[in-house]
């Protein structure tokens, strides 16, 4: 139970989680390219750079030019490859790489927010098969990725629309809070990188986790909560979570 009692909502409630370095250490996209190389779909140069890039990631947090690299070759691994396939790569990634480097505690802090009745969003550049299983395994409710196109159950290394990425993502979400008839004012977000800072001024209880140095900055000036993975920050944040949280009517599952 809530520690403090507030007027439910009567509208949903969203709490978006970024995957990449705020739900798990390092980046999705790196998994998929390791179990691809494993696959003999990629060539042992191309998981080269994806070690590199994954090593720049978690020192230095995002750059801009580096991660248009890493999904144009992403792009690259679901050329040719069935549905069956991805779907089997997504099963086998979530095993053996993903769910080991979850972050316990932000996983926890995804199921507070389930059990007050709100629905639960991972909202990530990563593909959407991939974020989608994820959700599943955790109890989520959804997730909004980047879709591959597929010809014929076959895909052809194309995105449709754009990569989920910057302002995608909160426009994505803003369709996704419509559809919904969601209260972005009592809406939650969680992100580590300042290219998700469009998505955290969406709604009212932004948190960063593990921020790079801009987003530290730019939280530090707006005056949002910071969350590191220490037991003293993780227990502020559930404790914040608990006192400022309306609930609300539990989603139906998707």
């Amino acid at each position: 139970m809530p520690e403090e009692s507030t007027t439910p909502s009567e509208r949903p409630i969203l709490a978006l989680f970024d995957v990449d370095n705020t739900l798990m250490r390092g980046t999705s996209l790196f998994q998929l390219g390791r179990e691809a190389w494993k696959r003999k779909l990629i060539r042992g140069r191309d998981i080269a750079v994806f070690g590199w890039q994954q090593i720049r990631f978690i020192m230095v947090g995002e750059n801009n030019r580096h991660l248009d690299a890493a999904r144009e070759r992403a792009l690259g691994l679901a050329s040719g490859a069935s549905q069956a396939q991805v779907l089997e790569i997504a099963d086998e990634i979530w095993e053996h790489r993903i769910r080991p480097r979850l972050y316990p505690d932000t996983v926890k802090l995804a199921q507070d927010h389930i059990a007050r009745g709100h629905q639960v969003w991972l909202v990530s550049a990563t593909p959407w098969e991939i974020g989608n299983r994820i959700a599943q395994q955790l109890g989520l409710t959804g997730a909004i990725g980047s879709h591959f196109e597929s010809v014929d159950g076959v895909y052809t290394g194309k995105i449709v629309g754009h990569i989920m990425h910057k302002e995608r993502k909160a426009e994505a979400v803003r369709e996704l809070a419509e559809r919904e008839g969601a209260d972005l004012a009592e809406s939650w977000a969680y992100s580590d990188s300042r290219n998700d800072i469009p998505l955290l001024e969406l709604v009212g209880h932004p948190t960063v986790v593990n921020p790079d140095v801009a987003l530290l900055k730019h939280a530090h000036d707006h005056h949002w909560p910071i969350m590191r993975m220490k037991p003293s920050s993780i227990r502020e944040a559930r404790r914040r979570l608990r006192r400022e949280a309306k609930d609300a009517k539990k989603p139906s599952r998707r």
